[in-house]
């Protein structure tokens, strides 16, 4: 019996244990790969944030500063003021109302048909699915600007020319784009929970509501972040619908008062860079909130696809 407990005990394997001294202390030995790896990456981060850096100088000087030659990267006086009266005179938080309501409820729209429509054509069995779902996947390959010509004729024929219909109406027909993302979501789900619901008495709408919705919450993040910064950047579509200044988005109201439409305007480069300072400020945030669903969507994307 002791003999056998013996053999037992000797068989068992040992317990982990966790290195300490010197094997905590090793370092990662650096090859000439690794340091030219950490110095290109370091090359195009400074690279990346110059733009931003020298859009922060333009917007702490003065326009004498701006103007001299030759020019130099740090203001010699530092004008925080710049950020009071650049966006008063932009009008800035008009225009960040209206730019929040178009891109809010343009967003809502085009991640709310995108996910029904890709629920749709992936859970539903009805005749036509897959040429439906090739109709969308072939339309991502139209360019937007051969669309613009008959959508604005379209809206001008309807009176609807100097609104904000035409920025947030097409949105609500969906995103192909995101259709074709959901819909290829949607097929990693396993059917065997649509199954068990429906034994349970529920329909399609509770499904997707109640069970896909919270399954599926990266996926629509994801969506949401992209539709977000694409409406809130869009420059284009307002500049063909919008006539009223009252009605501007914000980066129609900043090349207007920059005089890109307005060729008698003394341009007032310090104020424009600190108002669009402010204005990177939104899309930033609903990122760094977002982040972890952001990237959480793109990896279970990567991993449906296969």
């Amino acid at each position: 019996m002791t003999s056998a407990v013996t053999t037992d005990a000797a068989r068992r394997p040992a317990p982990l244990t966790m290195p300490t001294g010197p094997a905590l202390q090793r370092k990662v030995p650096l090859s000439v790969s690794r340091i030219a790896w950490y110095a290109l990456c370091t090359l195009l981060s400074v690279t990346m944030l110059t733009p931003l850096l020298w859009m922060l100088s333009i917007a702490l000087k003065t326009n004498g500063d701006i103007i001299s030659l030759p020019p130099q990267f740090f203001p010699s006086t530092f004008t925080w003021r710049n950020f009071v009266d650049g966006p008063r005179e932009v009008h800035f938080y008009r225009l960040l109302g209206n730019t929040f309501v178009i891109a809010l409820i343009s967003t809502f729209g085009a991640v709310a048909s995108s996910m029904l429509a890709g629920y749709a054509i992936a859970r539903i069995d009805f005749k036509g699915n897959r040429a439906l779902f090739y109709l969308f996947t072939f339309s991502i390959f139209v360019p937007g600007i051969v669309t613009l010509i008959p959508i604005q004729r379209l809206f001008f024929s309807a009176n609807a020319i100097d609104t904000w219909y035409p920025l947030i109406l097409p949105s609500f027909f969906g995103n192909p784009l995101f259709i074709f993302l959901a819909r290829q979501f949607f097929l990693s789900v396993p059917r065997s929970i649509d199954d068990s619901a429906m034994i349970d008495g529920a329909g399609h709408w509770r499904i997707f509501t109640r069970l896909m919705l919270p399954l599926t919450k990266p996926l629509w993040m994801t969506m949401t972040i992209l539709a977000f910064q694409a409406s809130w950047n869009d420059f284009l579509n307002p500049l063909v619908y919008l006539n009223s200044p009252s009605k501007y988005t914000l980066s129609l109201g900043m090349a207007s008062f920059l005089g890109g439409l307005n060729s008698g305007a003394s341009p007032e480069y310090n104020y424009y860079m600190a108002s669009n300072l402010l204005f990177m400020i939104p899309p930033l945030m609903l990122f760094f909130l977002a982040q972890r669903h952001f990237m959480m969507g793109l990896g279970a994307l990567g991993m449906t696809s296969k």
